[in-house]
């Protein structure tokens, strides 16, 4: 496939638009066969300033989210819909997250996540090719094909949400929980726990 090289894109430029505010391409973080897998939209400027997706404000969150489950960052692995940072943080286009859609294929194909967790509106969307409402179905379990296969995914709020809306926090903690069960993480975290964050 152009321009991949295992799960790192390098050098592509199927969106004029990103490739002008990118100032490189975020490729997913974490082990090549983790077994819990977590999709965002698109990086934002610290992630496009640090290569890693979900650093930040978000990233705290979601560290702290994992660390309650008894998992590190270092146990899942962390990617995009899209690669690319869209200018001044806007949502991607449909263009946009369909150009990148063959990439976050090979990504799951390759990794083989026994389930995605998907982090606010525009991932849940763009893999259940519907209409979500994200608020009211976060926590919820579904089968998504991508690609050629189908992935077990469980439905989230962004942690950005819960930094807006301190109502959303428990319900977060509470999803990336069982997110740690329902891949199978938990049973192995204990003995774990103790290898720090990263």
């Amino acid at each position: 496939m152009e321009h991949m090289e295992g799960l790192c894109v390098t050098g592509c430029e199927r969106c004029p638009e990103l490739v002008d505010s990118r100032s490189r391409i975020v490729n997913g973080v974490g082990p090549d066969d983790a077994d819990l897998l977590f999709l965002g939209e698109a990086p934002g400027a610290k992630e496009d300033e640090g290569g890693e997706p979900f650093v930040g404000r978000s990233g705290s969150v979601l560290d702290d989210a994992l660390r309650e489950a008894g998992l590190a960052r270092a146990d899942v692995r962390i990617t995009n819909c899209v690669r690319c940072r869209p200018p001044d943080n806007r949502d991607p286009t449909s263009d946009e997250l369909s150009n990148c859609r063959s990439y976050l294929a090979r990504e799951l194909e390759l990794v083989a996540p026994e389930l995605i967790v998907t982090l606010g509106k525009v991932p849940s969307q763009h893999l259940l090719d519907r209409g979500v409402a994200i608020t009211n179905e976060s926590g919820s379990v579904v089968d998504a094909r991508v690609g050629d296969a189908s992935y077990r995914v469980l439905l989230s709020v962004h942690p950005a949400a819960t930094l807006y809306d301190r109502s959303q926090r428990e319900g977060f903690f509470e999803t990336i929980t069982r997110a740690a069960d329902l891949s199978g993480l938990a049973d192995s975290a204990d003995g774990q726990a103790s290898l720090g964050d990263f």
